[in-house]
């Protein structure tokens, strides 16, 4: 099958939806499909401002042709150029692909967001491919939750978008029940177009010896250390973490731990500053080969969501922690699936994003209960094998392509 794979986020870009797609394309590819990767250039979330040099704006690697294209910036930028940018994005993508690629694909796979390269999709079906759309923020509720989005006409433009991309889809896949649900609810339209697709990973990849590089290279040797690799948003609010580590400071071997950037990332800075937070730790991210080491230096890994988001998303690398064996912290807002991922796989604790003395309380309980941590660990592995297996899930993604 020629499938065309359309994502904003793709190495060398780190965060955990490029890693996910990249899986996604080698998997697909290991099976015999011809795989293009439509894509944006990389220039943020990279580990290095050298990453991205010597790419080109069409290559091959591995056997997956991989198309950049040049877009508006829409990263560490304020919201109304990241919207302007994300509207103009389909026809960017579009006029590239046109530039350098003459395959007709038998089926496009758009992974949203941002929600608007539906439209890339919608092309491609009209050209006779299967359309499958992965949904995994629910555009525009949670930006309305978050307060980024509340001007009516602004809000009525991307509902509008919203229905004409579900209309567009042959399938639309979430990521959890919760979020299936919440799709029937607003959207009943589309309800016979609807699945659930969970996130996946790659538990091989995360079954490594323990390490202390970081542990070293960070000095933090000794230290108790939550951390928290990724991207650092709104939608994140690691402020909430930021507070809680300035009220456990009488801990004096924790040590929190944040590796990655965002646009939210100078100002969590300036709050650990402002708090006396002398136990928060800040650095830039790391290459995605060492991001498995990286997570076998931590004592426990913290997934942290706003508590206005009131959609079911569940967070990337909540799965990769689990992968890795290594205890969770879940941080997240109520509607979250997420909750319900870490209480069934008795993999950590979750408490409320909206209970600031439960968050304080749950960290307080990881540090004085060591002797579960090798328990939490082993169990999020067992269930992430046998619930979100990469082979598993794809080999039912391959199902909805026909």
């Amino acid at each position: 099958m020629n499938i065309l794979l359309v994502t904003d986020a793709y190495p060398p870009e780190i965060r955990s939806s490029s890693h996910l797609m990249l899986e996604l394309a080698e998997e697909l590819v290991d099976r015999g499909h011809h795989l293009t990767v439509l894509t944006s250039w990389p220039r943020y979330n990279l580990s290095t401002p050298s990453a991205a040099d010597g790419l080109g704006e069409n290559e091959n690697a591995d056997g997956i042709t991989v198309i950049r294209v040049h877009t508006l910036p829409h990263h560490k930028v304020n919201f109304i150029v990241r919207g302007i940018a994300h509207l103009v994005m389909p026809r960017q993508f579009l006029r590239a692909l046109k530039r350098h690629s003459r395959e007709r694909f038998d089926a496009v796979i758009v992974y949203s967001p941002p929600l608007p390269l539906a439209m890339v999709g919608r092309a491609m079906r009209k050209r006779g491919a299967y359309f499958a759309l992965n949904i995994q923020d629910l555009f525009p509720q949670n930006a309305i939750d978050l307060g980024v989005l509340n001007n009516p006409l602004l809000i009525a433009m991307f509902c509008a978008i919203e229905r004409r991309a579900y209309a567009a889809a042959d399938r639309i896949l979430v990521h959890s029940q919760s979020n299936l649900e919440f799709l029937k609810r607003e959207n009943p339209q589309a309800t016979d177009k609807l699945a659930v697709l969970h996130n996946w990973v790659d538990a091989k990849e995360y079954c490594g010896p323990n390490s202390t590089r970081f542990r070293q290279r960070y000095e933090l040797d000794g230290k108790f250390i939550i951390g928290f690799p990724g991207v650092m948003g709104p939608s994140q609010q690691l402020d909430l973490i930021i507070r809680a580590a300035a009220n456990l400071q009488f801990l004096e071997d924790i040590a929190f731990l944040f590796v990655g950037d965002g646009g939210e990332l100078e100002n969590l800075k300036s709050l650990a500053t402002d708090l006396g937070a002398t136990n928060t730790h800040f650095h830039p991210f790391v290459p995605r080969a060492d991001y498995p080491e990286l997570l076998k230096n931590l004592d426990a890994g913290l997934v942290c969501l706003s508590p206005r988001n009131h959609t079911p998303v569940v967070p990337g690398k909540l799965l990769t922690y689990m992968a890795a064996a290594l205890p969770v912290l879940a941080v997240l807002n109520r509607e979250s699936d997420g909750n319900q991922i870490v209480r069934t796989a008795n993999c950590g604790l979750a408490v409320p994003s909206d209970d600031e003395l439960a968050i304080t309380a749950a960290i307080t309980e990881i540090y004085e209960n060591r002797d579960k941590l090798a328990t939490w660990g082993a169990n999020g592995r067992a269930y992430v094998n046998l619930h979100f297996d990469k082979s598993a899930v794809i080999t039912e993604l391959e199902g909805y392509l026909g």
